[in-house]
């Protein structure tokens, strides 16, 4: 497959969205770096796929992994920090601050390692997305560490916008998409007191709720828009304004 001329990390790219964002980068014909604990069959056969086996946070041995992803590259187009984990969806009263300490460890502190490690090397980086969620900025009941760990991340991206003007930073809420994510949410019971998980169940199947590869290719084509449209560091969400405009 001939490429593009353009070059995508993507963290986390062995199932859900981060393997359709691959999927869509390489069906554009673009280069893919994938990070994370596991790879998939189908991106491995790809002549533009390249991975490196590492656990986000675990920093020392990811950034080693990181280092052998890099080798003989001097410029990455964008960043797509992808990786993440839902957490229990339960009452604040009822999440302990160790298990929202976890998972800040991967949705938050993980990519700030991950930034960290890519700007101390002597590399060109045009974008950064991080995968944010609507939970970062709703508030609805249920979603706690998640929530945290998403409206945190959106901050860091903002903090390092404001330092790093040579490169366009922001946090993406992708809408929703059908990945094993939303297979916890269907397992709870259905008279749980949190409103969003009604609505998400409904959503299964429909237009509303794409499953991974339809995600990707609508994700990556708003990834493509997004210097365009919003100041570096913002928070935007593909199913508002002005993605949606």
């Amino acid at each position: 497959m001939p490429t593009s001329d353009r070059t995508f990390l993507i963290t986390g790219i062995n199932r859900g969205l981060g393997h359709g964002l691959a999927l869509a980068c390489l069906k554009r014909g673009h280069r893919v770096l994938g990070l994370g604990r596991a790879s998939a069959d189908d991106l491995e056969s790809q002549p533009n796929f390249r991975f490196a086996r590492a656990d986000i946070v675990d920093a020392g041995p990811c950034a080693a992994s990181l280092e052998g992803l890099l080798h003989g590259l001097n410029r990455l187009d964008c960043v797509i920090l992808n990786a993440g984990v839902l957490g229990p969806i339960a009452d604040m009263r009822d999440q302990s601050t160790d298990t929202m300490k976890e998972i800040l460890e991967v949705n938050l502190w993980a990519n700030k390692a991950l930034i960290d490690s890519l700007l101390s090397k002597n590399l060109s980086i045009t974008q950064v997305v991080a995968i944010s969620s609507g939970a970062s900025v709703n508030g609805n009941r249920g979603w706690g560490g998640y929530s945290i760990s998403k409206a945190a991340l959106n901050m860091l991206v903002k903090l390092y916008a404001n330092e790093r003007r040579d490169i366009h930073f922001a946090a993406l809420a992708p809408g929703l998409v059908d990945t094993g994510m939303q297979e916890q949410i269907r397992a709870l019971p259905d008279e749980v007191p949190f409103p969003s998980v009604a609505k998400l169940k409904e959503a299964r199947a429909t237009d509303a709720m794409p499953g991974p590869a339809t995600a990707g290719q609508l994700v990556l084509d708003a990834i493509d828009r997004l210097p365009d449209l919003i100041e570096s560091g913002t928070f935007a969400d593909v199913r508002k304004p002005p993605l949606n405009a």
